[in-house]
């Protein structure tokens, strides 16, 4: 079904070199061409890109095709609609018609087509927590959520609980309601795969009786259901919930459905050869085209040791605050992205001497973060300083070229993000931090530390300004509004950093 799969951390995307390298280890056993498949959310789409371009840069013919088959809001954000279960039936669609001999491009055709008809709908009678960390939302005792997402998000309805078939029902309902942007439209009369999935923590009776429930709501409303299958195919740790998946079919896709895998999870597997060819071969030798690791020492190497070291520490200390505020509005887990980079710099900070270029040290550090951070924040922190590493070369670093830098590396973030001033990110904090940093072209020599602090000032002022703002962009833009009440933990984490810095350079 896939030829390879490659994981990030617990509700992360992987890092782009992980993906480079599946990619180049596919490519190097044969592969005429490599089809990624990524689900709807912001670090996917970054990380998954990011990659693909690398590939291309190598030679590889690559495309992508991006999952989005929530129907939950009835009125998507920026963000768009999110990717869940649906996905699967993607990776199955997809892999038949490799094994077919058809070409990239008909492919991503083919599957492109078919994502209009599939539409993913969960709820769930409890939340997840990601290992060590708390619920990522509260669930009161006989209540159930409608419309959450696989990272632990909360829904877009909350109820009481009732009945399977009752739940089924309003589940379909909501998914095929006309005035819903997301709607998925269904007529009498069309043959429907169904999925029914497990979302962790349901026993194999629950699963059985909701998917009973499902047949006879689909069918009572005059639809064909051709295929079902019930199980775990896209988990969200222990949550105790279920997702379904409906996706409109026809003889052509049933027979891609049908088609044998060697898949050992997939349903009614009926054993006999491997679909497609093995790619099970070692990645090929690559160059990662990064920096090198040559690094020299200069007369500012101990000022920038000092000011990482006061971002880690800090970033380390609002571990815990970070991922509070991220419960509310996404998975729970900012804190601990921001504090695996800040543990892998120290690390770096251990075996390695800061240059003496800043363009080279924001260069290694981008380097590090990708590889490191994961998720979206990774991508983006990447961006930011992959950017801004170009301004500060040959050992530039007054207060005009600090700016010019970090202006940079904003308008790269907002290039590849697709969020902007005011929807609700990190970027609240760091657009106002950056236009006072631009007033360091026309202040006097010295007066670089001025602009600095008041940098800083505006994005903690930024940051405290998302508590009022609506979420248009990342994984907040699918909570409810209402229940957005505290600040953006991104931008708080970038006036965190900021603060730092001032702190660090304050320091005799």
């Amino acid at each position: 079904m896939l030829s390879a799969a490659v994981a990030g951390g617990v509700f992360a995307s992987p890092p782009p070199a992980s993906i480079l390298a599946a990619i180049l280890c596919l490519h190097g056993a044969g592969a005429s061409g490599v089809l990624l498949i990524v689900k709807n959310y912001t670090g996917d789409r970054l990380n998954f890109g990011l990659a693909a371009e690398q590939a291309r840069n190598h030679g590889v013919d690559v495309e992508m095709v991006v999952v989005a088959d929530d129907c939950a809001f009835t009125c998507p954000s920026k963000a768009g609609k999110r990717g869940l279960c649906g996905t699967i039936l993607i990776h199955k669609l997809a892999g038949a018609l490799a094994d077919e001999g058809c070409s990239l491009v008909h492919i991503v055709a083919k599957v492109t087509e078919v994502l209009q008809g599939i539409g993913t709908l969960g709820v769930s009678l409890s939340p997840c927590s990601v290992p060590g960390c708390r619920p990522s939302f509260e669930l009161p005792p006989g209540d159930m959520e409608l419309g959450l997402g696989i990272h632990g998000e909360p829904g877009v309805r909350r109820s009481k609980v009732a009945t399977a078939d009752e739940v089924v029902s309003a589940m379909i309902d909501h998914m095929t309601n006309a005035a819903s942007q997301s709607c998925l439209h269904l007529q009498t009369g069309d043959v429907l795969v169904v999925c029914v999935n497990n979302l962790g923590a349901l026993s194999r009776l629950e699963m059985a009786v909701v998917t009973r429930a499902a047949i006879l709501c689909l069918e009572n409303r005059g639809m064909v259901v051709a295929r079902v299958m019930a199980g775990s195919f896209m988990t969200s740790l222990e949550m105790a919930g279920m997702s379904l998946t409906l996706m409109r079919a026809n003889p052509e896709i049933l027979k891609l459905f049908d088609a044998k895998t060697s898949a050992p999870a997939w349903p009614n597997l009926s054993g006999g050869c491997a679909s497609g060819r093995s790619y099970l071969t070692a990645p090929t030798p690559m160059s990662t085209g990064g920096p090198q690791d040559v690094l020299l020492e200069g007369p500012q190497s101990p000022v920038m040791r000092k000011v990482l070291e006061r971002v880690c520490s800090t970033l380390l200390e609002y571990q815990e605050e970070l991922n509070a505020l991220d419960r509310a509005s996404g998975d729970g887990d900012c804190g601990n992205t921001h504090a695996q980079a800040a543990k892998a710099i120290q690390v770096w900070l251990q075996s390695h001497v800061v240059p003496g270029c800043p363009g080279q040290l924001l260069s290694a550090l981008a380097g590090l973060v990708q590889e490191k951070m994961g998720g979206s924040s990774g991508a983006l922190y990447s961006l930011f300083l992959t950017a801004a590493s170009g301004h500060l070369t040959g050992g530039r670093s007054h207060a005009a070229a600090w700016a010019n830098a970090v202006h940079a590396g904003m308008q790269a973030m907002r290039r590849y993000g697709g969020a902007d001033l005011g929807d609700r990110t990190m970027l609240d904090a760091l657009c106002p931090a950056v236009d006072e940093l631009m007033k360091a072209n026309s202040t006097p020599p010295g007066g670089g530390m001025a602009a600095l602090k008041a940098a800083a000032q505006r994005a903690a002022d930024g940051a405290e300004s998302t508590r009022s703002l609506a979420a248009k962009a990342g994984r907040a833009s699918y909570i409810a509004a209402e229940r957005l009440t505290l600040p953006d933990p991104g931008a708080k984490a970038v006036a965190a950093i900021l603060s730092a810095v001032v702190e660090a350079l304050e320091e005799p």
